[in-house]
């Protein structure tokens, strides 16, 4: 049996915060409605580190945001200002155009901390590609879990073992976090034909057991595997505890991409470039600074 196995490359976001991302690969632009697959940490943040993100557009998508370890601050254009804390989901819908900064917590300052998470960005649909942007925040308390034989699965985003997330999505959309104990075992959901899945180990290595025919492939840490159609499979840690990202859902199709834009459109993304340009984009209150505009242009 073959399967499509993606190993991230290491983007520099600046200011020493680096990322290894999945997606796009160059085999494969999305899993399910998922564009961007970023992991970052861990890493210890020391008092001088200069990982703030500052302000910078997005039109087309959602992003979402998950932290293991770590805060950091949200904040956007629509007013929204919010402290991101290990468990919950805040999901960010840019649609016809959002700017937003993330930041060290005031809290924080002049401490030494671990910072360890995921950030993914979500294509939204063409009839709401330029929907009116949105933040929205879903507490770790309220997030459902499902636990079983060594495993705790954490419902971030979508329904799976019976239980459905209260995050909103605009498509069907699955995201699961797996926290799993030496020897755990937990059977991946079933999924209607032509919905996209993929497994990512976060830290450790686990194993994906196909149940038809008992095939084994393991899966190392920082790499993605993207599921067969049709198969059914298990997953399963060794000796170490492991951590597992689970993301899929339904394709909406090729996407552009250009810097921190997506669209169905060349146009939409032109139109936005000049938006940011002339700063007519929006602006996030109290922020004084921006990213600029790359200096190429889209192509």
């Amino acid at each position: 049996m073959t399967v499509e196995r993606l190993r991230p490359h290491v983007k520099d976001l600046g200011g020493g915060l680096t990322v290894r991302r999945s997606l796009p690969a160059a085999s494969r632009q999305s899993v399910g409605p998922f564009l961007f697959f970023d992991h970052f940490g861990p890493l210890l943040v020391e008092p001088e580190d200069q990982h703030d993100v500052r302000p910078h557009p997005h039109i087309g998508l959602a992003t979402v945001t998950y932290l293991y370890e770590g805060a950091m601050v949200h904040r956007d254009s629509t007013g929204a200002v919010r402290r991101i804390d290990p468990g919950a989901i805040n999901w960010m819908t840019a649609g016809r155009g959002i700017v937003h900064s993330e930041r060290r917590p005031d809290d924080l300052a002049g401490r030494h901390y671990r910072l360890h998470g995921l950030q993914l960005w979500v294509a939204l649909p063409e009839a709401d590609e330029a929907c009116e942007p949105a933040f929205d925040h879903t507490a770790a308390a309220d997030i459902p879990q499902h636990e079983t034989c060594g495993v705790t699965t954490r419902v971030l985003v979508g329904a799976a073992h019976g239980l459905v997330s209260p995050v909103r999505t605009a498509s069907p959309t699955l995201f699961l976090d797996h926290r799993m104990e030496p020897r755990g075992r937990v059977d991946l959901p079933a999924r209607e034909p032509g919905i996209e899945q993929a497994v990512y180990a976060a830290d450790g290595e686990v194993e994906l057991v196909f149940d038809d025919d008992g095939h084994t492939e393991r899966v190392a840490t920082g790499e993605m595997l993207v599921l067969p159609e049709g198969r059914s499979a298990r997953l399963c840690s060794g000796a170490e505890p492991a951590r597992v990202a689970l993301i899929g859902g339904a394709p909406l199709g090729r996407r552009l991409l250009w810097w921190n834009f997506v669209a169905t459109r060349r146009d939409l993304i032109d139109a936005a470039a000049l938006a940011w340009t002339a700063d007519t984009l929006g602006r996030v209150p109290g922020e004084t600074e921006r990213i600029p505009l790359p200096e190429r242009k889209p192509g």
